[in-house]
């Protein structure tokens, strides 16, 4: 699709979600809202009415109550609430009394799984702060950030863009640049997980600077790039050495997505146009797609999207018991869906987005709808449909407090097929070498060129 083309379209969309950028600023008075009855990146600090979702306590920075943690060591987490018992078990046959708080992908797995599916929810923690420089940046962001191109790029700083959103793409902008991991050294373990439990295993090293939190300098939005990434494939055996190179713009309709890939078969190195939305996902077996990393990246122009509001739903959270090194993938990789007994539910509240296709345009997802954590502004849950608007998949994706980074942890993921009974477990570390290894700063720009690619693989 020409840049010609994506740019009438976005003018001619009328919806919700696309919005003029002089609205995207918030007055002072509703700015001063952070840090007191809003959290200092714009969660409601209170819980909610009967004590379900408690209050937001900030209690720990850059620890984790039981896990010994060396910066940069790279060792695995350790479950500050194993000791907790669950409040909830839902199964498919109570499923129906908790019917408003579950996602239709939820529901559609308990009738796909009676047996076997069930969500185990725990009480509801909310005990981890970010530092004082990410709360000045979304104070900023809430007082000066603007949408431009009619939501295809922002005009502020990278993290956290709009901490009192009031549209749905500024939603969708805080979950595109969350508080992250400035540098992620780490290795991803993939298993592609038949319907009769046989796996078939992918692996990648990923290395990636995130311009756009970057502790040490403010970053902006003028810069161009908000994160650079380099993927190099470990398995399968047949892809081994493969290896992209991506740049991720600020503002998609003035800067494209950026990526070279080098194969190793005619050890040459291309540019990949078009790179991202539909295309295969390296060392996934063709089963997972490059705009669902993280249930949604890169631009949002195929879509119109519109806000649904926010919610309190059961979703996966504090899930570091499904990311320790106390677990091992048998533990973790049953057939059909991954292990329940594993993942931690509480009861949050999240915003809603739905995103439709937008006519004129191509996708295996005719419809979106993305579920995105108010304490994090990172999505936990996404169901997706086909092309006859028929639910096809849903997807979680479980998070952590790293204390590396001071931050919220994308850990491992769960692609279901609800078509097919396969499920994807993607970005798994439990038996890696080593876990995650965040914010030590050894990456630079100079890494992230097609020519250093080309040279490594000679």
């Amino acid at each position: 699709m020409k840049r010609k083309g994506v740019a009438l379209a976005a003018v001619l969309a009328i919806n919700a979600g696309l919005i003029a950028s002089a609205h995207a600023k918030v007055s002072p008075e509703e700015a001063a809202k952070l840090g007191k009855e809003l959290t200092c990146v714009g969660a409601e600090r209170a819980g909610n009415a009967d004590g379900s979702i408690p209050e937001f306590t900030g209690k720990y920075l850059g620890e984790v109550p039981g896990w010994p943690h060396k910066l940069y060591a790279g060792d695995q987490p350790i479950d500050p609430y194993a000791n907790e018992k669950p409040i909830l078990v839902i199964t498919a046959q109570n499923v129906d009394q908790y019917a408003e708080r579950l996602s239709d992908g939820q529901k559609a797995m308990f009738k796909r799984y009676p047996e076997t599916y069930k969500i185990t929810v725990y009480p509801g923690h909310r005990d981890f702060r970010y530092p004082d420089y990410v709360c000045d940046r979304a104070k900023n962001n809430a007082l000066n950030a603007e949408l431009e191109n009619d939501g295809m790029g922002i005009k502020g700083l990278g993290q956290v863009p709009f901490p009192i959103p009031k549209s749905a793409l500024e939603v969708l902008w805080n979950h595109l640049l969350p508080v992250r991991a400035w540098t992620e050294d780490s290795i991803r373990d993939i298993a592609s997980v038949q319907a009769n439990g046989q796996i078939a295993w992918g692996s990648t090293w990923i290395r990636s600077l995130a311009l756009s939190n970057d502790p040490k300098h403010e970053p902006k939005s003028a810069d161009g790039w908000s994160a650079l990434v380099w993927n190099t494939t470990l398995k399968p055996e047949r892809d081994k050495g493969a290896m992209t190179i991506a740049h991720e713009p600020y503002n998609y309709a003035t800067s494209s997505r950026r990526a070279w890939g080098y194969n190793p078969g005619t050890r040459r190195v291309r540019l990949s146009p078009g790179f991202g939305f539909d295309q295969p996902m390296p060392g996934t077996n063709g089963t997972m797609i490059l705009d669902e990393d993280t249930l949604f990246n890169g631009s949002p122009e195929r879509y119109d999207w519109k806000l649904l509001g926010k919610r309190e739903m059961y979703v996966p959270a504090n899930t570091f018991k499904a990311n320790s090194g106390e677990l091992k993938y048998a533990d973790i990789l049953t057939p059909n869906h991954p292990n329940p007994d594993v993942i931690r539910y509480e009861l949050r509240r999240v915003w809603v987005v739905e995103a439709d296709l937008r006519e004129g345009y191509r996708h295996l997802y005719s419809k979106r709808t993305l579920f995105i954590d108010e304490d994090t502004w990172s999505g936990v849950m996404a169901d997706n449909y086909d092309a006859q608007g028929e639910l096809w998949k849903f997807a979680i994706v479980g998070y952590y407090y790293h204390p590396d980074m001071s931050a919220w942890q994308s850990g491992s993921a769960f692609y279901h097929d609800l078509s097919s009974g396969q499920y994807v477990g993607y970005n798994m570390s439990n038996e890696a070498k080593r876990g995650p290894v965040l914010d030590e700063g050894k990456f630079d720009r100079s890494m992230y060129t097609a020519d250093a690619i080309r040279g490594l693989g000679r």
